[in-house]
């Protein structure tokens, strides 16, 4: 596979993409965790403000992906460093599968956004030489889940893949239940148009990813550090804010 050559460091614009979804995070599950202390009422399941909310952030942390590994395969990342960053998301997916489990035991995350992550992470090193053809990959990919429901309907021979474990695919007709749910299909397609959109961008327009900038200072250099330790930020955020919440509670008795 041939790559536009890059310089060997992080791009900053890319780290603050990725802060920008971090923060967005942090504000949805802040009231996420206000609702299950009961301080509001909101359906998070089913009212269209808050699951396209969700969407928007996943789809953010996807794509900025992409950008990264469209980057990382153009400064000629190997495997060893691509798996020693791949062993820490895995990692950090099982955390939060063991952290949920004690959380929440009957709707604990198997296959959340971490885990989707890890195996797209593998998926996109393997095929990111596509090209051009990562754009209709991805449109395939994201137009599996309309298509899914109609599927099954039409062969109940495929009704295992709503099945655990299967539905890591992302081929259903009914969501399972759990707290986090992030598989394959639609979302590889959206890593996918991030890998494509990083390849185009450093082949034709190398400084909309900050190629040219000097290096960030004041809160933008703080917004860039949040993107560069997000993985770290996004296992801690959440036992924080409950553990803050869950004091707040408390000392109202």
């Amino acid at each position: 596979m041939v790559f536009p050559p890059m310089l060997p460091r992080r791009l900053d614009r890319i780290d603050l993409l990725r802060a920008a979804a971090m923060l967005w995070m942090t504000a949805y599950h802040f009231c996420f965790d206000l609702d299950h202390f009961g301080l509001i009422h909101e359906n998070f399941a089913r009212d269209p403000f808050w699951t396209w909310q969700r969407s928007a952030i996943v789809s953010g942390f996807l794509f900025t992906a992409g950008l990264s590994q469209a980057v990382a395969l153009s400064q000629g990342q190997g495997w060893p460093r691509f798996w020693k960053r791949w062993g820490q998301v895995a990692g950090a997916a099982l955390l939060v599968s063991a952290g949920s489990a004690l959380m929440f035991p009957n709707t604990f995350i198997y296959f959340g956004v971490l885990h989707g992550i890890a195996v797209m992470l593998i998926v996109v090193r393997l095929t990111a030489g596509w090209g051009g053809w990562l754009w209709p990959a991805g449109a395939l990919a994201i137009a599996a889940k309309f298509i899914a429901p109609t599927a099954i309907a039409a062969m109940p021979v495929l009704e295992f893949l709503n099945a655990p474990g299967w539905n890591a695919l992302g081929f259903i007709s009914r969501l399972p239940v759990t707290e986090d749910y992030v598989p394959l299909l639609p979302w590889l397609g959206v890593m996918w148009w991030g890998v494509a959109a990083g390849r185009w961008a450093l082949a034709h327009r190398p400084h909309w990813l900050g190629a040219d900038d000097a290096p960030a200072s004041g809160a933008k250099r703080g917004l860039v550090l949040l993107g560069r330790w997000s993985l770290s930020y996004y296992l801690l955020h959440q036992p924080v804010l409950m553990g803050l919440l869950a004091c707040w509670v408390w000392l109202r008795g």
